[in-house]
């Protein structure tokens, strides 16, 4: 059953984390095709863990761009760094450091001042290292078209593409190739799929995935955190953790999967459920 009007115009909204504010004339001529809101997106964003690959050596300094937290602070950056029209292309050393999470933020924001309904989602990656699955957002929008939820990664560029070998289309994830967090825990607790599969670099099992899940969550509410955002249990192993919270973290992961899930029924849930409230630095 597809999101009723009511929640499809819920997530057309914006909140103070992805609201670019007074930037909003900046983004008057962007267009309307997802194949160039994509181009726009990677005109201005760098991944920081591609950009060697890309030939770019970054300042020390300037690592500190991944921890800018709302559209409003990286469009400010993004024009420190350059104050040229922000829909052309730029060089690389005129781009924004970022991550995932920037790439779908930036994408979802884009959409939603086109009046298309669109969120961050946050889960893995199945396509960046055989057998494993990698820590990765990317951006879902409703397609009146084909009446369902489209997930896109606007990171995937012509390069990463080649590099990664995909053989589909990053425009039209297909079903499988990325796995929301909400799946990954339900597979881990029920199918005894083995947890140390899913993370990066070092940081995997249970507390990752939840980790995700709670991201994934607040997400849905339209507020993007960080990947390292994290509080409460999540600073304990999970072998620790009261069967109450772990019970807890199984709602919040079917609520996640819900098709029709909208930005009020998190806030009802978590109203409910206190653990999984931000810290308020977290909200600026």
């Amino acid at each position: 059953m597809p999101p009723d009007k009511k929640t499809l115009e819920a997530y057309t909204i914006f909140t103070p984390t992805n609201d670019p504010f007074d930037f909003k004339p900046l983004f008057d001529d962007v267009p309307s095709s997802i194949p160039e809101l994509v181009k726009v997106v990677q005109g201005l964003y760098l991944h920081i863990f591609w950009a060697e690959r890309y030939g770019y050596r970054i300042p020390k300094p300037r690592e500190a761009e991944v921890n800018l937290r709302t559209i409003r602070a990286r469009i400010t950056a993004l024009l420190a760094l350059d104050k040229s029209f922000l829909l052309n292309a730029r060089p690389l050393e005129k781009r924004l450091l970022g991550n995932c999470r920037d790439f779908s933020q930036l994408m979802a924001m884009m959409l939603r001042l086109k009046g298309i309904p669109a969120r961050a989602r946050c889960g893995f990656g199945t396509y960046f290292l055989p057998e494993h699955y990698e820590d990765h957002w990317l951006t879902e929008y409703w397609d009146d078209t084909s009446n369902r939820w489209v997930q896109v990664d606007s990171q995937l560029d012509e390069f990463q593409q080649k590099a990664l070998k995909l053989d589909f289309d990053p425009l039209d994830i297909p079903h499988g190739q990325f796995v929301l967090a909400g799946d990954a825990w339900r597979m881990c607790r029920v199918s005894a799929t083995n947890p140390d599969d899913f993370g990066i670099f070092e940081w995997h099992g249970m507390n990752f995935i939840a980790g995700n899940v709670w991201r994934d969550l607040l997400s849905l509410k339209l507020v993007e955190l960080l990947p390292w955002d994290d509080w409460d249990i999540l600073h304990q192993p999970f072998y620790k953790w009261p069967k109450v919270k772990i019970n807890m973290l199984d709602d919040a992961a079917r609520l996640t999967l819900s098709p029709d899930i909208s930005p009020s029924t998190v806030e009802c849930f978590i109203e409910d459920n206190e653990l999984f409230a931000p810290p308020s630095l977290y909200l600026k």
